[in-house]
């Protein structure tokens, strides 16, 4: 057993509201310059819709992520070395400005300077690329509040097959909900393994996925490689940008600045410990539907002692043990199995994990003539939600209903049970034990959804300075291959979590700039 740690992140989509506050500050921190502005590292999704870039879930398209080759071997999607050594100059798997959109600024001179007259002064958008004119045709959220539902909506690639029929875009019938998306910082990255110049790299210390700015090409291989597309290219310097989890925050034991910021207060942010020798082991299941599975079964218990003294001989410091064992984010994946990956299929195997959203369910049961203190009136209620299961398990799931349809009806045992708690009753221990649910394990999980503190929600510990020094000396290597092998019998390399690759002085935060 190899004990690591990791820095993850569970959001509740049944708290947000779409305000964008997370996306405009994380803007103003990490892309507020020349060069990315077209670049969200967090971005709130309305779905169903198209996304931020454009379609950016369909992987056929775009050959994002991981699949099994013939013979039950992990390979990336977008090719092996040959593929991507023969691409290096003409990569036709890339997003391009009109995918994402092309930013734009207005002349506000024009509206200070403007001489009084009879007419309104108007400031028109201009490209923040090229400085001339530019109509607004597309945005990183353009189907926000059904705006472009109607429209784009039937493009989301979640919406396949039968789906399709069942979602009728009309405004007295639809559905949304919004999604916040940011980097994964997968425990298996395909960004990391594509990238030929070795710039992409996770750290060991803390799990998350980092860009080299002085080993960086230039190739965009990563931002292909990423199925969630959350690389991007800084167009003023040819470098790869993506989200850094806001690690200058976090190493001083506070959260990103999209969690502090959060108006709905839906972020939790944790640590999880895993077994590394399992990760890849995980994420070669034959089995799409097993794959949720796979993943929660790397991740070790904090509270087991055998786990923590196996930590303890990888050096995982105490207080980061005593903060696994605190995590909201072990408690929501895994003791109470609310939390939900982003596109498990991709095989990358996600850290920021997401509650589905949870539609008026007891209006529902009311609107039917059902009785909302009967299990299975509520529990039927569950498959006829305005939010189809059947979308849902395309989001979370790999298609698999079961999962989506187990975690809304514990949530809506809970809301049962916590509403006649309200109201002065004692709760219904028959509706919590039909979603297997106690009323001591619901009362943690209605603390920790509904009423957490600030210091319950973000259980984020301080890096240590006195391992600077080791980290930094350790060897440059990938520490997972599978056996066999890619193009021309060499091993294929898992993006699993790699060594910093650059010495760091003894007396600079563990992570900090090199």
């Amino acid at each position: 057993m190899r004990v690591m740690a990791q820095v993850a992140m569970v959001m509740n989509l049944d708290k947000c509201i779409g305000c964008h506050t997370c996306s405009v500050t994380c803007k103003q921190t990490w892309t507020n310059r020349t060069g990315v502005e077209y670049a969200w590292f967090n971005n709130v999704e309305t779905k169903p819709g198209q996304g931020y870039p454009r379609r950016h879930e369909d992987q056929d398209r775009w050959k994002g992520g991981w699949t099994l080759d013939g013979r039950g071997r992990l390979v990336l999607r977008s090719g092996g070395r040959l593929k991507r050594l023969a691409s290096l100059f003409s990569n036709p798997d890339l997003p391009s400005i009109d995918d994402y959109y092309e930013p734009v600024t207005y002349d506000y001179d024009s509206l200070v300077t403007a001489p009084a007259g009879q007419d309104v002064p108007v400031a028109r958008p201009r490209s923040a690329l090229t400085g001339r004119p530019a109509p607004i045709t597309w945005g990183p959220n353009w189907e926000d509040g059904l705006g472009g539902a109607p429209e784009h909506g039937g493009g989301d690639p979640n919406l396949g097959g039968e789906l399709a029929e069942k979602v009728r875009f009309e405004f007295e019938q639809t559905f949304m909900f919004h999604l916040p998306r940011l980097c994964e910082h997968c425990l298996n990255p395909a960004c990391v393994s594509a990238c030929p110049s070795g710039a992409m790299y996770k750290r060991a210390e803390d799990g998350i996925v980092l860009v080299d700015q002085d080993r960086c090409r230039g190739w965009r291989m990563c931002v292909t490689a990423c199925p969630y597309k959350k690389v991007y290219v800084n167009h003023a310097t040819g470098k790869a940008e993506k989200c850094t989890f806001c690690f200058p925050r976090v190493e001083a034991g506070r959260p990103t600045v999209c969690s502090e910021t959060c108006v709905g207060r839906l972020r939790y942010l944790g640590l999880l410990l895993y077994d590394a020798d399992r990760v890849g082991q995980a994420a070669s299941v034959p089995d799409e539907k097993d794959l949720l599975d796979a993943q929660r079964d790397v991740f070790l218990d904090p509270a087991d002692p055998g786990v923590r003294a196996a930590a303890r001989a990888c050096g995982i410091p105490e207080d980061w043990l005593d903060a696994a064992r605190r995590s909201p984010v072990y408690a929501l994946v895994s003791r109470y199995r609310v939390a939900l990956p982003l596109h498990p299929e991709y095989r990358t195997l996600p850290m920021v994990w997401y509650i589905p959203p949870l539609s008026p369910v007891l209006d529902a049961v009311g609107e039917a003539g059902g009785d909302a203190g009967d299990p299975d009136h509520v529990f039927a209620a569950v498959t006829r939600l305005r939010i189809p299961l059947d979308y849902l398990a395309n989001l979370f799931a790999a298609g698999d209903t079961g999962v989506v349809a187990g975690v809304l009806m514990k949530l809506t045992a809970l809301r049962t049970h916590m509403r006649a708690r309200t109201l002065g009753g004692e709760g219904d221990p028959d509706v919590l034990a039909a979603a297997g649910l106690t009323p001591a394990l619901a009362e943690d999980m209605h603390r920790l959804l509904a009423v957490a503190r600030y210091a319950d929600r973000y259980v984020v510990p301080a890096a240590h300075r006195e391992d600077a020094a080791a980290l930094g000396a350790l060897e440059s290597r990938c520490p997972v291959e599978t056996s066999g092998g890619g193009p021309g019998g060499r091993p294929v390399m898992l993006g699993l979590p790699t060594s910093r690759r650059r010495h760091q002085a003894p007396d600079r935060p563990a992570g900090g700039p090199a």
